[in-house]
């Protein structure tokens, strides 16, 4: 929840305002404080539509060893899109084979750095994910 409310645009005061509530109301939902429930999944994803990210499928779905892989929105697709999710796959495996590398260098892989290394790859998983899926969707003979 502080991922998510910390990240959206303006922070928690505009979270606070998208959701209809005051800011100190939010804090306390978010830290669960003064006997506050914390906020529900339906305003969480309000706040990620907005923000673009994607916290409570990537937590849910690591909860089960899943990867969250949104499906692509084929309207709009094109050449351009494609090439920027090849790119975008291409740095998150990097990234993961440059972590593997660092934390190799004394010759273990801790726990804290395989949660690391498997955090990123999870990422990497999801991102080349969607973009085989929206080459499929792209490249699918459009029904009349």
């Amino acid at each position: 929840m502080k991922a998510a409310t910390t990240d959206f645009p303006g922070g928690q005061v505009c979270a606070a305002a998208h959701l209809g509530i005051k800011p100190k109301r939010l804090q306390n939902q978010v830290y669960e404080t003064a006997g506050c429930v914390p906020l529900s999944d339906t305003e969480l994803h309000a706040l990620e539509a907005v923000s673009g990210t994607s916290y409570l499928p990537d937590y849910i779905c690591a909860m089960y060893g899943g990867v969250f892989m949104p499906l692509p929105v084929v309207e709009e697709l094109d050449n351009v899109d494609l090439h920027s999710r090849s790119i975008e796959a291409a740095a998150r495996r990097g990234k993961v084979d440059m972590l593997i590398a660092e934390f190799l260098a004394d010759g273990v892989i801790d726990k804290a750095e395989a949660e690391e290394i498997l955090a990123v790859h999870r990422k990497y998983l999801s991102s080349r994910s969607a973009e085989v899926h929206a080459t499929i969707a792209l490249y699918q003979p459009k029904e009349a």
